[in-house]
């Protein structure tokens, strides 16, 4: 493949016509995952939900999300990119379709738990990108696929209401919002076709790296052996605060009895997980594995730790900032709305920026000055107060405070785009469960900040995550290294294969 600049407009190149068709599912992933919250008004008066139970579809939404991104990347790297995405969208527009019909609380949230297993199509177009761009080019071309896709939960909130009433009045105006949801999920499983016919995993003449061994990552020393065992438990415990929430001791919505099994249920499976670990990797223990097949998974965990304090803060900002907008400046909700929707519309440039960045001027510089920027634009965040008003005047005060979160969001999208420049040029065979594992503890970021957003105010909140990225941004300055030169890939015939991952 040649290292010209990416023309998005050139469709004859079967690349670039790859990249279009991987980030519109990404799109329509994203478009159903969030296509709840734009129709929570409709939902909330047709099933007489209290808000209580709003509380818990929320959480619903990102349960399930957290394991199914891990399973997802081993899946993907197993089967590979085009089966499943097509997979993935034709059983989410089924559980669409499903969440279309229910007609009590209970039915809602068990599928809402199970739709958000649609969350893990990010994974999936990772390792699909990641195998048609030369590494000089693939931090752009996964900010197109993750910006442009991310984009969908934005398209939903601007298209479904209308869809909603709109149909409600040619077709049922009681059940508009399920004929709007149901047409979201036709509208997934058509596409999983058109996808499985219009792309291939890999250019034609290259071949598609499997891992050796599934249903864990392999690792290539005792010491990286340690650390991913240490670094899985940050993902069962967000899945214990998400049962925690659910409590008797917060919305109460399970039992005593049941929390406690489902805590047990974690611990067991951890347990059981690590024993699997074990059983994939312990060749390790015996003999080393040779410098040529080596990879650090230290890298790995930085990445994760990254997108923790990037994705996981976009997710838990976006949820609060438009509370707090109204609350800081006395706004209507509307306009509340649109206000904080500043945060998220940066997305289209700013994710594909990072990764124009990370290409061009050092994985790890790109990394370092982006968390930085993020703890400065959070700092910044911590700054907006009602006070302004009285100081700058109100229409100037909001100017200024708009102006302050979407230079917060460009360096938080920004440092997105630089994580996943990196996944694809780590371990090739392994992208999709890399990709799986930092999009998880995107996830895992997003339930520790609004936990932590559960105990403190605002401007404490912003705080938080300032240091956090801070605290990060450190650890990578100290520990992580360029990915330099080629790394060897074992095909299914044995021959060994060297990939360009940098210079």
């Amino acid at each position: 493949m040649s290292e010209e600049r990416i023309n998005l407009f050139d469709l004859k190149s079967e690349r670039i016509r790859t990249l279009h068709f991987t980030w519109f599912a990404f799109f329509i992933s994203f478009y159903i995952w969030f296509n709840a919250a734009p129709l929570m008004s409709f939902i909330k008066e047709a099933l007489n939900l209290t808000p209580q139970q709003v509380k818990v579809l929320m959480i619903l939404n990102v349960a399930l999300t957290i394991p199914s991104r891990i399973a997802v990347g081993m899946l993907v790297d197993k089967f590979g990119p085009r089966i499943m995405y097509s997979l993935l969208l034709s059983i989410s527009g089924v559980l669409c379709i499903g969440f279309a019909m229910t007609n009590t609380f209970e039915q809602m949230a068990m599928m809402r738990f199970l739709l958000a297993f649609v969350g893990s199509g990010f994974v999936i177009g990772i390792r699909m990108i990641g195998e048609w761009f030369p590494h000089k080019q693939v931090g752009l071309a996964e900010g197109i696929y993750g910006g442009w896709g991310n984009f969908g939960s934005a398209g939903a909130a601007l298209t479904l209401p209308t869809i909603a009433v709109i149909l409600g009045e040619y077709v049922d105006p009681a059940n508009g919002w399920r004929y709007a949801l149901g047409v979201s999920g036709i509208v997934a499983m058509v596409y999983s076709v058109i996808y499985y016919i219009a792309v291939r995993d890999t250019p034609k003449g290259s071949t598609y790296f499997k891992p050796n061994k599934t249903g864990a990552m392999e690792v290539t020393s005792p010491g990286d052996f340690v650390l991913y065992l240490l670094m899985n438990i940050p993902l069962y415990l967000a899945l214990a605060i998400l049962t925690w929430k659910l409590s008797p001791e917060n919305l109460g919505m399970i039992n005593e009895t049941a929390t406690n099994v489902i805590y047990g249920i974690l611990v067991a499976v951890y347990f059981f997980q690590t024993y699997h670990v074990y059983q994939i990797n312990k060749g390790i223990f015996k003999e080393p594995v040779p410098e040529i097949h080596r990879y650090h998974f230290k890298q790995v965990a930085l990445l994760n730790w990254a997108y923790f304090c990037t994705f996981g803060s976009e997710l838990a900002v976006v949820s609060m900032l438009p509370l707090f907008f109204l609350k800081t400046f006395g706004m209507s909700p509307v306009m509340a709305g649109l206000v904080a929707s500043s945060f998220a519309f940066v997305n289209l440039i700013a994710r594909p920026a990072g990764g124009f960045f990370s290409d061009n001027f050092g994985r790890r510089n790109a990394l370092i000055i982006l968390l930085g920027g993020l703890a400065v634009g959070y700092f910044l965040m911590h700054l907006i107060d009602s006070s302004w008003v009285d100081k700058f005047g109100y229409t100037f005060a909001v100017i200024i405070a708009v102006a302050v979160t979407m230079s917060c969001s460009l360096f938080v999208m920004a440092g997105e785009g630089a994580v996943f420049s990196v996944v694809p040029l780590i371990k090739r065979r392994m992208t999709g469960q890399i990709a799986g594992m930092t999009g998880a503890y995107g996830n895992v970021g997003a339930v520790f900040f609004l936990t932590a957003f559960s105990f403190m105010d605002a401007s404490h909140f912003f705080l938080v995550i300032g240091a956090s990225a801070l605290i990060v941004m450190v650890i990578v300055a100290i520990f992580m290294e360029d990915p330099k030169g080629q790394i060897a890939e074992i095909a299914e015939d044995g021959t060994v294969h060297m990939i360009d991952v940098g210079d």
